[in-house]
């Protein structure tokens, strides 16, 4: 039986640190790589990053849409760094972001989440908008796989607010249903649920929140759009130990020099630990 999720990821976080560092080839990124944009830049960009940090990071969060958008081709070198990275011995976290309903859900967690898809994860991002109950499919196909989801639920956008803070008939805002959601899937499971959240590292002091939902929450934020390192005890409290802070432009803008990359990144690690409490 697979091993779940959370239990890869806590062992995952425990031996390399908490950091999640995103694989997004934007053309701009690209650009400054001195690479072309097209799938021979998106293919160098993309194994450059998995060969610099895939030993040392403990999360790898490809942007699905950035090699989308070269069309088939594009989804063949992402179906390639997913395979390389776990088989380098990283966790890979696809933000894919899918929501539907019925079959279409299960079909895309089929795509990300079945064991012998050539895009299968680690987990995958989510989002809930059309009501929680729609991602079923994808929660049950992930506990089958011992696969994992992160659930939208306080991201850093701020068009989000419109929703995430809309407050239901029972006095509690959307944000918070999807937080004790993903609470209840957790329930008694050890040493950590496999059913995360998002939740934006650049939103300030979420104590109103219960944030310790027993699973991992991705932090992203860190880096290019504002937050620190420093930042994270303040904003996630008493769950500070199962925040997986990500950071994308902040190390990879200083590719496609190897070096410089395990650099950036380790500053980081660095940083974190530094800012997580000790015992």
């Amino acid at each position: 039986m697979t091993e779940p999720f959370g239990a890869r990821l806590r062992r995952a976080m425990d031996e390399r640190g908490p950091l999640c560092v995103g694989i997004d080839p934007h053309a701009s990124l690209l650009a400054e790589w001195g690479l072309n944009d097209d799938v021979a830049g998106l293919e160098r960009f993309s194994r450059t990053v998995v060969e610099a940090l895939s030993d040392r990071v403990a999360v790898f969060k490809p942007q699905s849409a950035f090699f989308e958008r070269f069309g088939s081709r594009g989804v063949a070198v992402l179906e390639k760094t997913v395979q390389e990275a776990r088989a380098a011995g990283a966790l890979v976290l696809m933000d894919a972001k899918r929501g539907d309903i019925g079959s279409t859900m299960a079909a895309y967690a089929e795509a990300f989440l079945r064991k012998d898809s050539p895009l299968f994860s680690d987990a995958l991002t989510v989002s809930p908008y059309l009501g929680y109950g729609s991602l079923s499919p994808a929660i049950v196909l992930a506990r089958e796989s011992g696969a994992g989801l992160f659930v939208l639920a306080l991201t850093s956008n701020p068009e989000g607010a419109e929703v995430q803070h809309a407050v239901r008939a029972d006095g509690r805002n959307v944000g918070a249903t999807m937080l004790a959601h993903l609470a209840a899937e957790n329930t008694g499971e050890e040493p950590l649920g496999s059913f995360g959240a998002v939740v934006g590292a650049t939103l300030g002091d979420l104590s109103s929140y219960d944030l310790d939902i027993n699973g991992p929450l991705l932090a992203p934020g860190v880096g290019a759009q504002g937050a620190t390192p420093a930042d994270l005890p303040g904003v996630f409290g008493t769950a500070i130990r199962n925040v997986v802070p990500n950071v994308s432009r902040g190390v990879l803008r200083h590719g496609p020099d190897v070096s410089a990359l395990r650099a950036s990144a380790e500053r980081f690690a660095d940083e974190i630990r530094s800012a997580l409490p000790t015992g």
